[in-house]
């Protein structure tokens, strides 16, 4: 375990930003949480109208690199991105719960279907964008971690997702673990690098 999240993305909490026991629903399992275990970090509502929080979680599934970079680019200053609005409305911090130094991660992004034609629930995986190859899935990757690594207001991220599950064929692996492409030119990505030849794909899978 690594961090504990009571809530995602306002479910269950949906009107945080005009309901008082709504986000004081959250500020309590948020210190409940803290309480039960003061080892690890808690993010009260991951992904937007932050309350309590140690860490500042954005959501954000824009899969063009050039906008995600203009968006949280060195220019941005971390003020005007709390004060501006979110897809879908949303505001990442709510009013009496300004930013007071947390870091700032991009916990959700990505989301890249890439099922394979024999997976026998092809046609209702899911995804924000998809893919149609393997090879148009390392691009995509690779193209987005090349801005995600270089943005300086972000501590870290966590890219959705590591495995295929269920419907979800967002995966850089498939459900089995089999990577859907070579695991070097994965980490090599992930960290910022470039890719080395020798991990360049071989083969092709259809998506």
């Amino acid at each position: 375990i690594v961090v504990w999240v009571p809530f995602n993305e306002s479910w269950g909490v949906p009107n945080l930003v005009e309901a008082p026991a709504h986000r004081h629903y959250v500020q309590a399992l948020y210190f409940l949480t803290k309480t039960l275990d003061p080892t690890r970090p808690v993010i009260s509502n991951d992904g937007w109208e932050s309350t309590d929080t140690d860490i500042l979680a954005i959501h954000d599934y824009d899969n063009n690199p050039q906008t995600v970079a203009k968006r949280y680019g060195p220019e941005v200053q971390l003020a005007d991105l709390f004060n501006r609005g979110r897809p879908g409305g949303r505001v990442l911090t709510l009013d009496g719960h300004p930013h007071q130094g947390q870091p700032v991660m991009l916990t959700e992004f990505g989301g890249i279907a890439c099922a394979g034609r024999e997976n026998p629930d092809f046609h209702r995986v899911w995804g924000y964008v998809r893919a149609s190859d393997t090879q148009e899935l390392q691009k995509r990757y690779t193209a987005l971690l090349q801005v995600v690594n270089r943005v300086e207001m972000f501590s870290g991220f966590w890219y959705t997702q590591l495995t295929d599950t269920f419907q979800e064929a967002n995966g850089l692996l498939y459900a089995d673990r089999t990577p859907k492409f070579p695991l070097e030119a994965i980490a090599a990505a992930t960290l910022g690098w470039d890719i080395p030849e020798e991990s360049a794909q071989q083969t092709t899978t259809q998506c």
